[in-house]
């Protein structure tokens, strides 16, 4: 099977790549280029294509940045902040779903898989509005995938973890009180980026076609729906 995966090369999107060795997986990291270019998905999936001899399975949304936009902050620098955030986690994904969605309809079938966040349904703290509203969007997204393209056999499938032992939570959970954060998460730990990969592989190869728009949580009940 081949897999794109973005956000490859460390935290959630590593061990992603690690669960699903066995396969052939094309994982992106910063070094193949800034999501918050326009050109870069297109770029990704060329190469993809190349890589793989004209063949792309399964593409795995996975990166995605968590940078504070306080509300205090200048308007010019707010909206920039928003903007960045909408590019990368948002924009970027749409884009590369959108070329697998019509290579999917060519060969006959793909599967998507989005990782989004818990974000998307709680929201988040003051500072990270456009998060929130960029991994919404993404849920949103990958259900009008499912809903559209079902009878053609291309599945999306999403993700939501809450906190998840990355570098990037470790900052936020030492920036805002760790123990009060862990307090509200019934589990009593974060999850580890093992536990995400699992479910990730497990709609990469195992979910069934019925599955397909499903939304799937990984945050220890600290939001259950």
């Amino acid at each position: 099977m081949n897999i794109l995966l973005t956000g490859g090369t460390r935290g959630i999107g590593a061990a992603i790549a690690t669960r699903l060795a066995d396969h052939h997986v094309f994982a992106t990291g910063s070094a193949d280029g800034d999501l918050a270019d326009p050109a870069t998905p297109a770029r990704l999936w060329a190469t993809a294509l190349e890589r793989f001899a004209g063949r792309v399975d399964v593409l795995i949304n996975n990166a995605g940045i968590f940078e504070a936009t306080p509300i205090d902050a200048s308007d010019a620098d707010w909206l920039a902040g928003w903007n960045r955030t909408m590019a990368v986690n948002l924009t970027a994904s749409a884009e590369l779903c959108r070329f697998a969605v019509r290579h999917f309809l060519e060969l006959g079938g793909g599967r998507i898989v989005n990782v989004a966040s818990r974000a998307a349904y709680r929201g988040d703290s003051p500072a990270h509005w456009h998060y929130a509203a960029s991994k919404a969007g993404m849920v949103a997204m990958t259900k009008t995938i499912a809903r559209s393209y079902a009878a053609q056999a291309v599945y999306a499938f999403a993700i939501c973890p809450g906190f998840t032992m990355t570098g990037m939570a470790e900052d936020y959970l030492n920036s805002r009180g760790g123990d009060k954060l862990l307090a509200d998460i019934p589990l009593g730990k974060v999850a580890d980026p093992e536990e995400v990969a699992e479910i990730a592989a497990f709609c990469v190869v195992n979910a069934p076609p019925s599955m397909t728009g499903a939304v799937l949580d990984v945050n220890g009940a600290s939001y259950v729906r």
